[in-house]
């Protein structure tokens, strides 16, 4: 699993003669390694830190709770775990970790540490050799993860055809009177059962009246005419997904009817703008040009992102960011309209930027 991924960090670090390096940070943990831990219930509470992934000399060792040893196996490292619940001792995950990193190690007479330390428990600089100069590598295989390998387009691919699924249940959960507890509540079923196990999931699940400030679904009673905004992601694999759509509470009035309009049309310009060799400045500036031409006020959020292991990643489609689009980059696109405390409608759609153009890779309905 993720060999490919594995090759292309060996070679970079070979290149900068790195010999041993820690990786931290739970993406490249991931990218690397395929092994993402549960993320459905927060930190493991007997965890001692995040999951460490060493490398020494072009050999790839995970270290993990014991809970995690059996999904980590299949990541084709070296798995190394350590003893989280026990009846039999106090529980120590800091102590237990700290034992497997020194292990794993071990009493070579390293000289240097390339380490994301950005991610790294403090306590454990003291198992590092003493003699070990540390070399911070924060984001240094960024730019590696932009393209996406075959492997990761599957696992991608499988992510947004469960926000389709949930997308179809809410909008179906949508009418007056319901809530916006009851739309979670039908999204989240039909995804769970989909994927067959827990996924976590975000993100805005709410009333137009409440889409310029986002977030968790409330009690808040749908009214007839609201506009509703879906935005939803998943995680599977250790990839994220993302997706928008906006449908109604009975039929939208003239103005939303407008508004939706624009909105599709400039998710239909930005599809068209992303080809190889775009900037992704240049792609923000012409989709809110568009909907200030419409005489709309223009959105405060990001016109896209990129994702993978992260649900937010380069290149993001922001006004300073210059980056070029390349073939095997993942972007969202999700241009929207927002009236505070009135309505609101956006949309959104993933694409893999291709040789000509664009794959859509969502399939969720953003008609009205």
């Amino acid at each position: 699993m993720h060999e490919e991924q594995r090759q292309r960090a060996h070679d970079l670090l070979r290149a900068r003669g790195i010999d041993y390096a820690l990786f931290t940070s739970s993406a490249t943990v991931a990218w690397l390694s395929g092994f993402a831990p549960p993320v459905q219930t927060g930190p493991n509470l007997f965890a001692g830190g995040p999951p460490l992934l060493w490398y020494a000399g072009g050999e790839w060792t995970l270290i993990v709770l014991d809970a995690h040893a059996e999904a980590a196996a299949a990541s084709g490292c070296s798995v190394v775990s350590y003893l989280g619940y026990t009846i039999a001792e106090p529980i120590d995950g800091h102590g237990k970790l700290s034992a497997a990193l020194q292990q794993v190690v071990g009493t070579a007479p390293v000289r240097q540490i390339a380490i994301e330390q950005h991610n790294f428990p403090l306590y454990l600089r003291a198992l590092l050799p003493e003699q070990a100069t540390l070399i911070p590598i924060d984001g240094l295989l960024a730019p590696l993860r932009l393209i996406k390998t075959p492997e990761e387009l599957v696992k991608l691919r499988a992510n947004f055809a469960l926000t389709d699924v949930g997308q179809a249940a809410a909008r179906a959960a949508v009418r007056p009177g319901a809530s916006e507890l009851d739309v979670w509540s039908a999204l989240e079923g039909a995804i769970l059962k989909a994927a067959g196990q827990r996924v976590p999931i975000g993100n805005d699940c709410t009333v137009g009246r409440r889409a310029h400030r986002g977030g968790w679904p409330l009690d808040v009673t749908i009214l007839p005419g609201d506009s509703f905004v879906i935005d939803l992601s998943t995680q599977l694999g250790g990839y994220w997904s993302d997706s928008c759509s906006t449908c109604y509470a009975g039929e939208p009035n003239s103005r939303q009817l407008a508004m939706h309009r624009t909105v599709s049309d400039a998710l239909e310009l930005a599809i068209s703008l992303v080809r190889p060799g775009a900037r992704a400045s240049d792609i923000d500036q012409q989709v809110r040009a568009f909907i200030a031409a419409a005489g709309y006020p223009v959105y405060f959020h990001h016109t896209g992102h990129g994702i993978g292991v992260s649900g937010h990643e380069e290149p993001r489609i922001v006004p300073y960011n210059d980056m070029t689009l390349a073939p095997g980059m993942v972007i969202m696109v999700e241009p929207g309209i927002y009236f505070p405390d009135e309505t609101a409608i956006r949309l959104e759609d993933a694409l893999l930027v291709t040789e000509t153009g664009a794959e859509v890779l969502t399939r969720h309905s953003k008609g009205m």
